[in-house]
């Protein structure tokens, strides 16, 4: 087994189908799930952009307010994801199909701006 196979939590070249696949990532907690309930109780217009798990992070939901402001927390996979935002009344979308807002953008060029002057 080489390094990289132990990074992914492969053991061996071919892993079977169903096994989990490691990451370098930690796994969500309480304390994320707490994080985006508050985060979408104080904001408003918040939709919910599920990023798929890698490599180096695990499965993260991105919530983009309506002014652009944005949080990412890790989440335990897809279905969860949906049946958080499905619980909080946010709409949810695959970030590898939609891509994300140009608000989003737009708030963080701002941020960085801010940050400068």
């Amino acid at each position: 087994m080489g390094l990289f196979d132990r990074l992914r939590g492969r053991r061996s070249a071919a892993p079977s189908r169903g096994a989990p696949r490691g990451t370098l990532d930690r796994a969500s907690g309480k304390a994320d799930l707490s994080h985006l309930e508050q985060f979408v109780a104080t904001r408003r217009g918040v939709e919910g952009y599920v990023e798929p798990r890698t490599a180096v992070t695990e499965t993260t939901i991105l919530l983009v307010a309506a002014d652009g402001e944005w949080t990412r927390r890790r989440i335990d996979g897809p279905d969860t994801a949906r049946k958080l935002s499905r619980d909080l009344s946010v709409p949810v979308y695959d970030a590898q199909v939609t891509g994300y807002p140009q608000r989003m953008r737009d708030w963080s060029a701002r941020q960085r701006t801010n940050r400068l002057d």
